[in-house]
């Protein structure tokens, strides 16, 4: 099944032509797709909601992130 063509947007962190970013499109239904833009195949479907909540939840400092 192919799936239909998105209108991804990359972050604003992400460096002008680099490939190393994170993406996202809205999709039908409230939904949002993820991806990193060097594994473009790769891609988490999610909800509006759970993405919002995702976001203000890392941002609050409610969830600890992993050190690189």
């Amino acid at each position: 099944m192919k799936l239909p063509e998105r209108n991804w947007q990359r972050s604003s962190f992400c460096p002008e032509g680099g490939n190393n970013c994170v993406e996202v499109a809205a999709t039908h239904r409230n939904g949002v797709s993820i991806r990193e833009s060097e594994s473009p195949a790769a891609i988490v479907a999610t909800s509006r909601a759970a993405l919002r909540a995702l976001l203000l939840g890392v941002k609050a400092g409610e969830i600890e992130l992993p050190r690189l």
